[in-house]
C-alpha cells in the first residue's frame, strides 16, 4: 500500500481505469460473439454493425490495437458474406 499521497491517487485512478476497461472489453467480446452466432439470420446485419462500431471505438480508445480491430472486422465481414 503506498504511503505517498500522489501514489494513493494514482492507484485509485488506475483501479477505476482497469474496471472501466474490463467492462468495455467484455462488452466488445460479447457483441462480437453475438455477431458470429447470428450469422445468416435476419439479425445478422444489425449485429455486424454493432460489432464493427464497438471495434472501431475500442481501437480509437486504444483498448485494443487498431490492427486487431481491422482484422476482426475483416473476418466478421468475410464470414457474413459466406452465408
Amino acid at each position: 500500500m503506498p504511503k505517498i499521497r500522489s501514489s494513493k491517487k494514482r492507484m485509485r485512478q488506475s483501479r477505476k481505469a482497469r474496471d472501466r476497461n474490463r467492462q468495455q472489453r467484455t462488452a466488445l467480446r460479447n457483441t462480437v460473439k453475438k455477431a458470429r452466432a447470428v450469422r445468416g439470420t435476419a439479425e445478422a446485419g444489425p449485429a455486424l454493425l454493432a460489432a464493427e462500431q464497438l471495434l472501431d471505438r475500442a481501437a480509437r480508445k486504444r483498448l485494443i490495437h487498431p490492427n486487431t480491430a481491422a482484422r476482426q472486422k475483416s473476418r466478421l465481414a468475410k464470414a457474413s458474406r459466406a452465408k
